[in-house]
């Protein structure tokens, strides 16, 4: 019934499809840790894990952890980065900390792994919501030459909070968290990588809410829908995506 209801809006919000463009734009220059052809990459991975075999077999599996084989992936990318866009893809709900820490012994370090989930979410964010509009996927760009700065943010990240270090919005990254001293823990979550922060926090204000509308409840921010119905759907989302925050 949604998606019939969907494909009857003739008229999309220009600022979500500013939005949208922005992201995939963007992927193709170098980022903190990955080339602009690593990031393209990364996106393109991301499309290709929905129709992985292994992933399928895994998703069917009582334990994701037990189903043994590789996945056919890009040669750009190392295996554990490959298999965290492959899982975060396909079965975010079962993560846990001892898989990230066994892609950790196999390589995997936090700030490139940072990055990734912001390429994978932003890629995920766009395709989904054309995919239900039954729209076309927009085109990858053409990765742009150049290296990735390969810094981190300025002020130390502490670990201890979640999975990966953060950094507290009370000790830095001002100008990414707009000098607010609290900020919700997934805008924390990619502070290891502040461009995809920004990235995320820009496409939350266009397809869910500014932050300061979110504290107010009620506010729905001139959206088509009211707040309850705002909540409503990104909890059902919640739910199937097997998000515990």
């Amino acid at each position: 019934m949604l998606r019939g209801l969907l494909r009857e809006v003739s008229d999309i919000r220009t600022d979500l499809t500013a939005a949208q463009r922005t992201s995939i734009e963007r992927l193709a220059r170098p980022g903190m840790w990955w080339t602009g052809a690593e990031r393209v990459a990364i996106a393109a991975e991301a499309r290709a894990a929905r129709a992985c075999g292994l992933c399928r077999d895994r998703k069917q599996a009582l334990s994701p952890y037990g189903s043994p084989g590789e996945h056919a992936a890009t040669p750009l990318l190392a295996a554990p980065y490959v298999d965290a866009v492959h899982r975060i893809v396909t079965d975010p709900g079962r993560l846990t900390l001892a898989w990230l820490d066994g892609l950790r012994d196999e390589g995997l370090e936090d700030g490139p792994y940072i990055e990734l989930v912001g390429i994978v979410a932003t890629t995920l964010a766009v395709d989904t919501f054309r995919r239900v509009l039954g729209m076309p996927l927009p085109d990858l760009p053409e990765p742009q030459s150049g290296e990735p700065s390969r810094e981190g943010p300025a002020v130390a990240a502490r670990p201890g909070t979640a999975w990966v270090p953060l950094v507290d919005p009370r000790e830095g990254l001002s100008e990414v968290y707009d000098d607010n001293p609290i900020a919700p823990y997934v805008r924390q979550a990619l502070s290891l990588a502040p461009d995809e922060m920004r990235n995320l926090i820009e496409m939350e204000i266009t397809h869910y809410l500014p932050l300061e509308a979110m504290r107010r409840p009620g506010d729905a921010a001139g959206r088509a829908i009211d707040r309850s119905q705002l909540e409503l759907l990104a909890a059902r989302v919640s739910y199937l995506n097997g998000c515990f925050y």
